[in-house]
């Protein structure tokens, strides 16, 4: 072909680009919409993510694919009520969908909807058993409802042929821990928390392995939880606890001084670094920390203590008395308020009832020592 007749062959495709006018994009395509909206939601560009998505319906309606990443991307900003009535309708026209059926399940259980989420999730484990997402789902429901139990029924016969679903490992742990498999459940948690360097799982071992009195390990899953995320709500104040324990007080000092800096009302790092200054006989300190938890958590037992043996020490006996006396009537067999009782009796010269008390304690102490280390302790929640 002559260099001139491939010019008259080009000539009517030039001409139509020549009318359209100038500067005016082509339509995109639904289905690059939809490619466009899901790399955008991977790479967390939840804004873009939905306008292509939505773009995509408005020239396709009906477009599954499309409404699946829709209604994805909506949980993920937050969404909920949204996704819900999206995905609603996208199953009148598609029922069988099962992303659509997943999305509508999780935004259930984003929302706090756990009566919905657990239908739908039986409903796609009924019908679609080899769906480990939605069967992992389900565990995650269970342990939100408090049935644990039934987690590790459902979970724990697959977790041998998952051994890297981490999504698993993390309920499943979860549950072991809720149920008193301590040890199998922290093995779990830390697992997760090692391969997402995740300061949630961190948290979670750590406050279990504070729980059974492992508080060295308690002090390192804290700190790994700090590294994680240094932000992350109560990690200062579980590392505080932890060095606490272990008799460092100093270092605990700075934890829960980096607790407060984070968040004033925290009640926990309030009574403890109360319980720190009065022990320092820095009472002028402690009394605002223990009025603050105070506040917070007025029937505490612990925090209650303080605060009688801070008054007590500020010259405030009949509120002292006051206090210890309501705490051995509440719970007899706690040791602590029968000792400082005892002692504020023969201050008050009651000795008649400074010796009752010191019997008590007496007694306490011989039923300890029968029992081995008491497995009751009073700290804050």
């Amino acid at each position: 072909m002559t260099h001139c007749a491939y010019l008259l062959l080009l000539a009517p495709a030039l001409w139509s680009a020549a009318q359209m006018p100038a500067g005016r994009p082509a339509t995109p395509q639904p289905e690059n919409l939809v490619r466009s909206g899901v790399a955008a939601r991977q790479h967390g560009d939840l804004k873009t993510a939905i306008a292509d998505f939505r773009q995509a319906l408005a020239l396709h309606p009906g477009l599954v694919e499309a409404q699946v990443g829709l209604g994805e991307a909506l949980v993920s900003a937050g969404d909920l009520d949204d996704a819900i009535d999206l995905d609603r309708q996208a199953l009148a026209a598609s029922p069988d969908n099962l992303g659509l059926q997943t999305n509508l399940g999780v935004a259930y259980y984003r929302k706090g909807n756990l009566a919905d989420a657990r239908r739908q999730f039986e409903a796609l484990h009924s019908a679609h058993p080899d769906d480990l997402n939605a069967t992992v789902m389900l565990g995650y429901t269970y342990n939100k409802l408090g049935r644990t139990a039934d987690t590790i029924a459902l979970l724990g016969p697959l977790e041998a042929g998952h051994l890297t679903d981490l999504g698993l490992e993390y309920a499943l742990g979860f549950a072991l821990l809720d149920t008193g498999n301590h040890a199998q459940g922290i093995a779990r948690i830390e697992k997760v928390a090692a391969a997402r360097h995740a300061a949630d799982a961190w948290m979670l071992a750590a406050r279990a392995r504070f729980e059974l009195q492992q508080f060295k390990q308690a002090l390192v899953a804290a700190q790994r939880a700090i590294e994680a995320d240094s932000a992350f709500p109560g990690e200062h104040t579980l590392a505080g606890q932890a060095l606490f324990a272990m008799g460092e007080p100093d270092k605990a000092t700075g934890e829960f001084q980096a607790a407060l800096r984070q968040n004033p009302s925290d009640f926990t790092a309030n009574l403890y670094l109360g319980i720190l200054r009065f022990n320092q006989h820095d009472l002028t300190s402690a009394k605002p920390l223990l009025e603050l938890a105070l506040s917070i958590h007025p029937q505490d037992p612990l925090t209650r203590l303080e605060m009688a043996k801070l008054q007590n020490m500020q010259g405030n006996a009949g509120d002292a008395l006051s206090i210890l006396e309501s705490l051995v009537k509440s719970d007899p067999d706690w040791i602590d308020p029968h000792i400082e009782l005892a002692a504020l009796y023969y201050k008050l010269h009651r000795p008649d009832d400074g010796l009752r008390e010191r019997q008590v304690v007496k007694k306490l102490e011989d039923l300890q020592q029968k029992r081995g280390p008491s497995a009751r302790t009073t700290s804050p929640q």
